[in-house]
């Protein structure tokens, strides 16, 4: 039996393609590409109704806005800026949105976690409670805000009846609108009774992907249900409540239609927020560009909140990993 060499080549380096040359299976698209073809629609659309109003307005913010066609718009730069930071009832508005704010975010946010534990835990009637629950999101705001008015009404109002009829903690029924304080407390009630069933699905979604051996670890080490809850729970979902805070701040800023519809900014502007407020200015006085200027300094606002919620999540997720 003869043995035959085999001669073995040593591997020779790809050589570098020169530069400008495109590399094999990573060649960019050109713009003939039909992914652009199938992109541009999309984009085309989003363009007209987002990008192109969202120019104008910014445009606008800086002009004494004429819809006169004999009188042109005039250009006055920050002027519109500088009122609003001089315009008490602008900053009543924003002060009204903040304590919509600390009612409402944690209020969706207690009561939502609390239901999604009970129906993770197998609550009986869980089906009928969940839609029970769920029923005021889907329901049109303009419905529900018209139901609360009627509810807080002065005379032949439920809540004054029962404060005054059922539990007697009144001789005489609250006139729930004629104040700034009463009024957003009826305002914050329907903020929270509405946004609950949305916090309770998110957060039982996240809930149901918490792994059960984390409880049961937790069970071994003689851990209870309240230390569970704070050592386990809350840390597994930590990524959620940070979603669903950011979320409900930036609908805490956006309120509009129940104010407008229950109060309508009254008495005397004491319940605007930035929203009612800029409506007003802009379609009942006609001055747009004060509007619009009011419009980009919340979206101002709203970033900068994100912006900081973003950055404490993140330093509590590195804290937590270390």
């Amino acid at each position: 039996m003869t043995l035959t060499a085999t001669t073995v080549t040593a591997p020779t380096a790809r050589p570098r393609p020169p530069a400008g040359s495109r590399r094999a299976g990573r060649s960019r698209p050109s713009w003939r590409s039909p992914a652009y073809l199938f992109i541009l629609p999309g984009f085309a659309v989003f363009s007209l109704v987002m990008v192109y109003p969202t120019v104008q307005a910014f445009l606008m913010s800086l002009q004494d806005f004429s819809l006169v066609a004999t009188k042109p718009s005039q250009w006055i730069g920050l002027t519109n800026y500088l009122d609003a930071l001089s315009d008490p009832v602008f900053w009543r508005a924003l002060a009204n949105s903040g304590v919509y704010m600390v009612v409402t975010v944690p209020g969706q946010m207690v009561l939502g976690l609390a239901c999604a534990i009970a129906l993770k835990n197998r609550l009986k009637g869980r089906s009928a409670f969940r839609i029970m629950v769920y029923i005021p999101v889907i329901t049109s705001w303009v419905v529900v805000s018209i139901l609360f008015k009627f509810l807080f009404q002065t005379e032949g109002g439920l809540v004054n009846f029962i404060l005054t009829d059922v539990t007697h903690l009144g001789d005489s029924g609250v006139d729930w609108f004629n104040g700034r304080w009463t009024a957003l407390v009826a305002i914050c009630a329907l903020g929270v009774w509405k946004g609950v069933g949305w916090t309770m699905i998110i957060f039982l979604a996240a809930l149901q992907s918490v792994p059960d051996q984390l409880y049961e670890a937790a069970q071994v080490d003689g851990a209870g249900g309240l230390a569970q809850f704070w050592h386990v729970t809350l840390p597994s979902i930590r990524r959620t409540l940070l979603f669903i805070t950011i979320m409900l701040v930036i609908g805490a800023f956006n309120v509009f239609i129940s104010v407008s519809l229950m109060t309508g900014g009254g008495p005397a502007n004491q319940t605007q927020v930035p929203l009612t407020y800029l409506y007003r200015q802009a379609f009942n006085f006609l001055d747009f560009g004060y509007g619009s200027a009011i419009a980009f300094m919340l979206t101002a606002l709203i970033a900068l909140f994100s912006a900081v919620q973003f950055r404490l999540g993140d330093k509590a997720a590195e804290e937590a990993i270390a």
